[in-house]
């Protein structure tokens, strides 16, 4: 029977008392974590130097400070609106910010906020690289004695639901009930904001030993911000649309690459002949691309795609809205194969409808539009979105196997990375000198799981270019310090100059096929190295077509299609009002055109004469009455953004 507390310092003392020696605790990633307590923890903790507490987790989010300058006069304002005044930033992460966290208490991660820790080095020191599905098993190595989740209760029931995680606890229970080892002490904290996900996420109060529930207010989930959609991030996402074969399976990551390929799919299905002449203008031979040729074309989605994803995300919420996501799966292995074989009577068919499921996650993370749209959604919606272990998502499960096969035909795994090597190794976690930025996560069980299903594809998607201090590098190396997937798992290959098909070619067919999709500047290069390693033969020459592997070709094939609307910056909604949109296109010019000391001194000259024409804008940005020499040159240079990157008439 599960014990009630409302008290945040009664679950702690309860916490505490059931164990004598260190506490070694899980948390979920992302927003299942309890943050009031694993705070009111923290707190108690860090004062009893005697105690000592291990945690085990990932994906501690935590809004934007804001910083200085301009970048602050933004943030600021936009965090407190988003994420509210009340919102509690976890106190652990911004002691590993700092390096530091009391010497009692140690913190270690599997994936953490992208890019936010490489400077922290407790976070570094302590990063744990799992595959996902290898996570349960390493927690009960560790000899977890608490686990903690945020649920959601069923409104006017009492089973409590894990909602946006289901994908680890279950798991982490019985693995660590299989070693002989004690039950760990099951600790929920229900949050009203949280949507309610039944089925599998569904289970009885009594799972926990301890349900916690707070009085309010309520924080508001953490809110991931969307982010705008760049010419090269569109570019990316229509040549991946290419490759989805209909009524198959569909995986992705999240960022704007993935929201670019949702819109691509929602523009293929809804308005296929504006689709087909963007494709025509991206690409003209895009249409005769063996890759697509062999995904069975173009054509809208009459059976629609199922969704298999670690995580469920703003992407899937349009993807579902607009009919692309609605072939139903079944937990029936004979079901299964009679919609197979074609042998499926009315019966059957009348079933899969009422109990089948078009969508499946291990857990959910987006933007308040998409946390509302969980808890409005209707009933016979609800019942198709199944939140499942990652057991379940992330590999064929033994015993299972057979089942997910019939389920999951013609997946597309798409995955983002950050760069790649003309041998066709994919660099997606970390750097060449040890420093992790976000974490393996579930990219190469999707990668491992493309090798094993039979039409199956993995796509690793990747911009083409880095802007590192100014100067521009290109993503296509030739080899790198550090890989997150090996070059003999090499598969489909995408960014904003094509697709690269490496799936089972030699080393050189591979290099070739890379270098047509490196950006111009770097192709004679890359060539050349791979020809002083004797892996390309001398006398090769790049087609001419090659040349053609520009930022300026790209923007120009896709400028008629951003000025009418049909690539808009923010294609699944924005969180930004329309002012706050003009200013991040500002900013974001503004950083690109002062990241070397010449293009600063360049950009200040040039502000000095700008004359404040957006009032909205400067008010904003609490600039419209300058008083310091400070502020009337950031007022300068904010004009000057406005102005250079003002949408033509």
């Amino acid at each position: 029977m599960a014990k009630h507390l409302t008290d945040l310092d009664d679950a702690v003392d309860l916490i505490l008392s059931h164990t004598y020696g260190p506490l070694r605790m899980g948390a979920p990633l992302g927003i299942g974590k309890p943050h009031r307590l694993l705070n009111a923890l923290y707190a108690r903790i860090a004062a009893e130097p005697s105690r000592s507490w291990m945690l085990y987790t990932a994906l501690s989010l935590d809004p934007p400070g804001g910083g200085k300058g301009l970048e602050g006069r933004f943030v600021k304002p936009f965090a407190a609106r988003h994420f509210g005044e009340d919102f509690p930033r976890l106190a652990y992460v911004q002691a590993i910010k700092r390096d530091a966290l009391p010497p009692n208490i140690e913190v270690e991660e599997f994936y953490m906020q992208g890019g936010a820790l490489l400077r922290s080095t407790t976070a570094q020191r302590h990063y744990a690289s799992l595959n996902y599905t290898h996570v349960a098993r390493a927690l009960a190595d560790r000899e977890l004695n608490v686990i903690v989740q945020k649920v959601a209760r069923e409104a006017g029931g009492t089973r409590l639901s894990f909602s946006c995680n289901n994908d680890l606890t279950q798991d982490a229970v019985d693995a660590i009930v299989a070693r002989g080892l004690p039950r760990p002490l099951l600790v929920a904290e229900v949050d009203p904001e949280l949507p309610w996900i039944g089925g599998t996420a569904a289970v009885d109060e009594d799972y926990f030993d301890l349900v916690v529930s707070p009085p309010g207010p309520y924080p508001a989930l953490f809110g991931l911000p969307r982010q705008p959609v760049s010419d090269v991030d569109y570019a990316i996402g229509l040549y991946a649309s290419t490759l989805v074969r209909d009524g198959g399976t569909l995986q992705i990551g999240i960022g704007a690459l993935a929201d670019a390929l949702c819109h691509a799919l929602v523009l293929r299905h809804t308005d296929n002949a504006t689709y087909r002449r963007v494709l025509a203008a991206l690409d003209p031979e895009l249409e005769r691309h063996p890759a697509v040729i062999a995904s069975g074309g173009l054509d809208p989605f009459a059976i629609g795609l199922y969704g298999c994803s670690e995580m469920i995300n703003e992407g899937f919420k349009r993807l579902v809205e607009t009919g692309v996501i609605r072939r139903k799966v079944a937990d029936d292995e004979a079901l299964m194969q009679r919609l197979a074989d074609g042998t499926a009577n009315l019966g059957d068919q009348a079933r899969l409808e009422r109990d089948g499921e078009y969508l499946h996650g291990a857990f959910y993370l987006g933007s308040p539009a998409f946390y509302e749209w969980l808890r409005t959604l209707p009933e016979d919606q609800r019942r198709a979105i199944g939140m499942r272990r990652i057991s379940l998502i992330n590999e064929l499960e033994r015993g299972r196997e057979s089942l997910a096969r019939l389920q999951r035909r013609d997946a597309r795994f798409f995955n983002s990375c950050m760069m790649a090597t003309a041998l066709g190794a994919a660099v997606s976690d970390g750097l060449d000198d040890g420093r992790v930025v976000s974490g393996v996560g579930g990219q190469y069980n999707f990668v491992d799981m493309s090798n094993a299903l039979d039409g199956a594809r993995s796509v690793l998607m990747f911009r083409a270019v880095r802007e590192d201090a100014g100067a521009a590098g290109s993503n296509v190396r030739w080899n790198y310090g550090h890989t997150t997937i090996p070059r003999h798992l090499r598969d489909v290959y995408v960014n904003e100059y094509g697709i690269a098909d490496v799936r089972g070619r030699n080393d050189e067919d591979c290099i070739i096929a890379m270098g047509g999709i490196t950006d111009a500047r770097f192709q004679q290069a890359l060539m050349a190295q791979a020809q002083q390693a004797g892996k390309l033969r001398a006398g090769f020459h790049a087609p001419a077509h090659w040349i053609d592997n520009t930022p300026v070709h790209l923007s120009a094939r896709l400028r008629a299609f951003r000025h009418d609307g049909t690539l808009p910056d923010y294609p699944l909604g924005s969180d930004f009002t329309d002012v706050e949109q003009r200013i991040v296109k500002a900013l974001s010019w503004l950083k690109e055109n002062t990241a070397t000391p010449w293009k600063k001194i360049g950009t200040v000259l040039r502000a000095l004469g700008a004359k404040p024409d957006d009032a909205e804008a400067m008010d904003r940005m609490a600039l419209s009455s300058p008083l310091t020499l400070g502020e009337r040159l950031e007022a300068k240079l904010l004009t000057l953004g406005l102005s250079e990157t003002r949408q033509p008439s």
